[in-house]
């Protein structure tokens, strides 16, 4: 644990729970991609199943869980409980074409061919492009709400502490793993325009528009 690997964790909790606030508020879960926390979700259960083999620390295991049941939260609110405010016309992008993809990646690139290991490194692979299906659907509708944004901007935020926390472990401990740094750089790189965007526009008080 370091610093860096603290305010990412911060911030990607920062980043869910300001989305759940967002669609219990407002009590509508409109702009909002179910395809992506579908992915979100599918990312914590594959990767967290961990849980019922090995134990790091109350922190660890306190966060795996949050994260889990937060994830489901989510999608229970927008499939079940707000349905009817969810926009099945713009969220179309197709899931399948990340998860069949990402699947077979993971059965050929992984760091030791187990089941435990081949879904974590599924998990990693999924959760770089999950952010695909939000993306697309901001780009389809043209515009994003300011709490769509920061939530967007969280998460993105997490994902580039979590690279910079990889080259201090690299520096300091040693430790190397590609197969996490380079998927949390593909992930950090779908953010670039989104930051940009938002640094320019979103803190100005203005709506976030994506390019069609």
């Amino acid at each position: 644990m370091n610093v860096f690997r603290l305010v990412g964790d911060l911030s990607h909790l920062l980043a869910i729970i300001m989305l759940l606030k967002k669609i219990w508020s407002s009590r509508s879960c409109a702009g909002i991609s179910g395809k992506s926390q579908l992915l979100f979700a599918l990312v914590f259960t594959t990767r967290y199943l961990d849980l019922f083999t090995s134990f790091i620390s109350v922190y660890n295991t306190s966060m795996k869980v949050i994260y889990i049941l937060c994830a489901y939260a989510t999608v229970y609110l927008i499939y079940v409980k707000f349905k009817a405010t969810y926009d099945h016309n713009h969220d179309t992008f197709r899931a399948e074409f990340l998860v069949v993809p990402v699947g077979g990646l993971a059965f050929l690139v992984n760091h030791d061919f187990t089941p435990l290991e081949i879904l974590w490194t599924f998990s990693i692979y999924l959760e770089s492009v999950a952010i695909m299906p939000q993306l697309f659907m901001i780009s389809k509708t043209g515009e994003a709400e300011s709490i769509t944004s920061h939530y967007l901007f969280c998460l993105g935020g997490y994902r580039a502490l979590y690279i910079i926390n990889w080259l201090y472990r690299f520096y300091s401990e040693g430790f190397f793993d590609l197969i996490a740094i380079v998927a949390g750089c593909v992930q950090t790189i779908l953010y670039c325009d989104f930051f940009y965007l938002y640094i320019t526009k979103v803190i100005y008080g203005q709506k976030l528009s994506l390019p069609a």
